[in-house]
């Protein structure tokens, strides 16, 4: 059975777009089950850059069918900017290739207010969020008073639901927070006008994905954010507001997981975080300078810049016992070239005490220090590399320690952003 996950194994922006895009070459169907605009995927095909924040990035390929599943919350204005663009650059050609699930919950306007007044008040205390209305949608959700694509896509069940939730937050917004008022008129027409762009696409996508399964088709589920952002197992609540491990992207698009083949954790050679939160191998001198600028490390989403660390092990088993990994996409491992030393943290020390796993307290996870092993780097450059054989010693000497030390094998090592800048080592849709 090859239906794979590929999914963030540490804090997000893992490189999980280019996995994707390597893949989907070898599947049918490609689905995104979670999250929602606040995730960007950057892609560089024959040297042409690609971003996506919602439609998977297999819609690259011809033929391939794409799917944005109920799971999602769906900012329409930022879906449909993605067609439209895709569109332009001569993609997306077949309506037919992309399916969104009907009950997708809708971001609307008072989502994003509250999302950027609600941080504003936080002050020094804020969480990072992307301010993309993320949060408070999927609370709406939650309280079982979300307005649904298939909502959208009706005009009265649309115009009383959200006069409705106007009411509530135009209150909230306007006397906790200071803030404006949304307009209930204008903010009617203009996604009523988005619903009837996105009828189309609406179908049962829980449905659709079964049968494509039953059928023989091979597909591949594209996660968000990463393992440590999850709702329930993450650094909360330094977090994401869905669940981004494997068991949240089979909810999210109502597929059971016996039906699931493998799980491919994505993990940068060295480790990433943005926003604020626990990050114990953060670099803060010219190591972790060199890093960002080498590795591009800015938000693609915010274009904030990343959080640079050495590679955490802790955090990779911990994905790996979450999900069940069943291979590791060891990504811009091209990187770390010119660094003369490199460093992997082994364990934690809190209070005196060696750990191994990652702490599920969030003040115990904030006095860790990391216990590092050291290796030797390398000044080689990687981005011609095609076979493992291909590596510096030193490179290679490397990617197998991380495999003993995180106890998964590493299926794909990329050296550069471009597609074809990729040693795939075992394929998955194969294996």
């Amino acid at each position: 059975m090859k239906n794979i996950i590929v999914l963030g194994a540490q804090w997000g922006d893992e490189g999980k777009g280019k996995v994707v895009d390597i893949y989907s070459e070898f599947a049918d169907t490609v689905a995104r089950s979670t999250g929602g605009n606040n995730a960007g995927h950057t892609l560089v095909v024959r040297g042409e850059k690609f971003i996506f924040h919602l439609i998977p990035s297999g819609i690259l390929h011809a033929g391939k069918k794409c799917v944005v599943a109920n799971g999602v919350v769906v900012d329409p204005k930022v879906l449909l900017a993605e067609i439209d663009k895709l569109k332009s650059r001569n993609y997306l050609k077949d309506d037919s290739q992309l399916k969104v699930g009907h009950l997708a919950h809708i971001i609307l306007p008072y989502h994003i207010a509250l999302d950027r007044a609600r941080e504003e008040k936080l002050g020094s205390r804020k969480i990072g969020t992307t301010a993309r209305g993320i949060g408070p949608c999927y609370e709406d959700k939650i309280a079982r008073i979300g307005i649904r694509a298939c909502d959208l896509a009706e005009p009265d069940t649309f115009s009383e639901m959200l006069r409705a939730n106007l009411e509530l937050k135009n209150f909230l917004l306007k006397h906790y927070y200071g803030a404006e008022e949304i307009d209930f008129p204008s903010t009617r027409d203009e996604y009523l006008s988005y619903g009837e762009r996105i009828r189309p696409y609406l179908i049962d996508t829980s449905l659709f994905l079964n049968e494509e399964i039953n059928r023989g088709a091979k597909v591949l589920f594209e996660g968000a954010q990463g393992t440590l952002l999850d709702i329930d197992h993450g650094t909360y609540p330094f977090v994401t507001s869905s669940n981004t491990t494997a068991g949240g992207l089979c909810t999210g698009s109502g597929v059971a997981p016996t039906k699931i083949g493998g799980v491919i954790g994505v993990a940068k050679a060295y480790i990433t975080r943005v926003g604020a939160g626990p990050f114990p191998t953060e670099l803060f001198g010219d190591e972790g300078q060199q890093i960002r600028d080498r590795g591009c490390e800015y938000g693609s989403t915010t274009g904030r810049p990343r959080r640079c660390g050495w590679f955490d092990v802790p955090v990779v088993r911990y994905a790996d016992r979450l999900n069940a990994l069943t291979g590791i996409a060891l990504t811009k491992l091209d990187v770390l070239s010119g660094l003369p030393r490199l460093h992997v943290c082994v364990a934690y020390e809190i209070d005196g005490v060696r750990r191994e796993d990652v702490p599920l307290i969030l003040s115990e996870f904030e006095r860790a220090v990391p216990v590092y092993e050291q290796m030797e780097g390398w000044k080689e450059d990687l981005s011609d590399a095609r076979e493992f054989g291909d590596l510096p010693k030193a490179a290679q000497k490397y990617v197998r320690r991380l495999e003993e030390l995180t106890g998964v094998e590493a299926s794909l090592v990329s050296v550069g952003a471009d597609r074809n800048q990729t040693i795939i080592r075992k394929n998955p849709f194969r294996a």
